[in-house]
């Protein structure tokens, strides 16, 4: 009776401070049935416990990340867009018809540009061999458009005024003859560039470059000098017909028949602090009557209508 009550106190009882299983070996008062007992329920409790917790191999174990940027993972590989083709401009946008006749052209520029090029630098280049063979034709193409002035850079530059002026003797509709009065052209062109900021050549320098053409041609005595003197004398007049008719010279129904020209030179008066003395009388140089041809009348009123 008493093994009983204390083999059922044993059973009851707590084994430990903490009402837990003493570690270790089964403790004195246990009886050698309740050890397989114990032992199949720790088994099964096991067996629970692994079955109710997923195990993890240490290859496959989660382990805890640090926050931060996330690395992204290979994608597939996309296709690349498309390039865009670019549109063709300036003379390939053109059709081919086009393309040709604008290649031509600018070949026929080119080789103008390179002729007038070489034709200046034969011009303005000492005398030599082809200057000497092709001369003629080197003046043709040069003068009077073209013809270089190097007085700029002389050790005496111009120091002169020159007023190109020009008078006519007009037949009017019942056929009488009046003569007009002097026209100062280049007046008229400096009036005309004043306060212009883009003045055209014409106005700078087709009346100048011709009354030097002319005077480089002719003697003091009005004689023509070279086989260019006849030319600057038709030049020179079909300008001066083509500006008084511009300038309404003839009058309503009017015919010139005839001009004259003249220059009027006054020297430029020196610096206060220079010593040289200049006289400022104006020096004239008329030239004779010319009789105007009907061809330079018709093409003076052809160029004012189309002006």
């Amino acid at each position: 009776m008493d093994a009983y009550d204390e083999g059922s106190k044993a059973r009851h009882l707590p084994d430990g401070p903490d009402g837990s299983l003493p570690e270790g070996p089964a403790s004195a008062g246990s009886t050698p049935d309740s050890t397989p007992c114990a032992d199949q329920e720790s088994t099964d409790q096991e067996s629970v416990g692994q079955e109710s917790v997923p195990q993890h191999h240490d290859s496959q174990a989660p382990t805890a990340q640090a926050p931060g940027p996330q690395t992204p993972g290979p994608q597939a590989p996309t296709a690349d867009p498309p390039v865009p083709v670019p549109t063709p401009t300036g003379i390939a946008s053109l059709p081919l018809r086009s393309q040709i006749v604008a290649a031509l052209a600018l070949a026929v520029v080119a080789v103008v540009a390179c002729v007038h090029l070489g034709m200046v630098f034969l011009h303005v280049a000492p005398s030599n061999t082809v200057t000497k063979q092709h001369g003629r034709a080197i003046d043709d193409w040069i003068y009077p458009e073209f013809e270089q002035n190097w007085k700029l850079f002389a050790p005496n530059p111009l120091q002169q005024n020159i007023d190109v002026q020009v008078r006519a003797q007009v037949r009017g509709a019942d056929g009488g003859i009046t003569e007009t009065g002097w026209y100062d052209l280049s007046a008229l062109d400096g009036a005309a560039i004043d306060g212009n900021l883009l003045p055209s050549h014409t106005q700078q320098n087709e009346l100048r470059r011709a009354w030097d053409f002319y005077i480089g041609t002719h003697d003091n005595d009005n004689h023509p000098v070279g086989l260019r003197g006849d030319l600057s004398e038709r030049y020179l007049r079909r300008i001066v017909v083509l500006r008084l008719d511009r300038e309404g010279a003839g009058g309503k129904g009017g015919v010139v028949e005839s001009v004259q020209v003249r220059s009027r030179t006054t020297n430029v008066p020196p610096p206060k602090w220079s010593e040289e003395q200049v006289s400022d009388t104006p020096v004239l140089r008329e030239l004779p009557w010319w009789t105007v041809p009907e061809e330079d009348v018709t093409d003076a009123r052809t160029e004012a209508s189309a002006g």
